[in-house]
């Protein structure tokens, strides 16, 4: 296994310790799965939380944007940054109303960035963003443009500390609550990928690729 995320004050949960790890592994299987994360940045005393897609490639997070993107330059600044990936995974219903919850797992990181300038780092970039928002795509799109790269701004965030916190299981009811009338349960949530709908002006005799239809629920 490998070791933990270093901790620190601002890393360390004040609420429910018992739910929370630094573990790599378990913090890894969160950001991989997200398909959104939000960064948290200040610019001249204004806080900015921003939501955009990003890569990992060990442990170092991958945005792309404009370059003139005001997420990718505070990113590439070195100043401080927050980010943070959630996954919802269901409803928590209680007898009491201030008991229900959600089950869900959620990993807030810090660290600081730097623009990518090695444009084989960057093309390695291009492609595990790609890959993470649809896994197998690269090799069936067409690639980066010279014009389409010179355009594009990549920020590596290297992760110098990171926490999970999650939640599972059924709700936590007081016990003069038990024999009561209400129900009490988990709602699962499940995000899909539904059936394709191609583009308006798709050429006829455009197949969709195999590995996008096996991604869906109907594939």
């Amino acid at each position: 296994m490998s070791c933990p995320f270093a901790q620190s004050p601002r890393s360390t949960p004040n609420r429910i310790p018992k739910r929370s790890s630094s573990e790599r592994d378990s913090i890894y299987e969160v950001i991989d799965a997200a398909p959104l994360c939000h960064v948290g940045f200040t610019q001249q005393e204004q806080p900015f939380v921003i939501p955009t897609l990003h890569a990992r490639s060990g442990d170092t997070l991958l945005f792309h944007g404009s370059t003139q993107s005001r997420l990718l330059q505070a990113i590439a600044s070195g100043r401080p940054i927050c980010c943070v990936f959630t996954l919802l995974d269901g409803i928590v219903a209680a007898r009491s109303a201030m008991h229900h919850s959600m089950n869900y797992r959620s990993v807030v990181a810090f660290g600081t960035g730097r623009l990518l300038e090695d444009e084989a780092l960057r093309q390695q970039a291009f492609r595990l963003t790609t890959e993470k928002l649809l896994p197998g795509r690269w090799e069936t799109c067409r690639q980066p443009n010279e014009a389409e790269a010179k355009a594009t701004a990549i920020a590596a965030l290297m992760i110098e500390e990171a926490t999970l916190k999650q939640r599972s299981g059924g709700p936590n009811d007081i016990e003069s609550d038990l024999s009561g009338p209400f129900w009490a349960g988990v709602l699962p949530i499940q995000t899909v990928i539904g059936k394709p709908i191609p583009a308006d002006d798709l050429p006829p005799g455009v197949e969709i690729p195999s590995r996008i239809a096996s991604l869906t629920t109907s594939g």
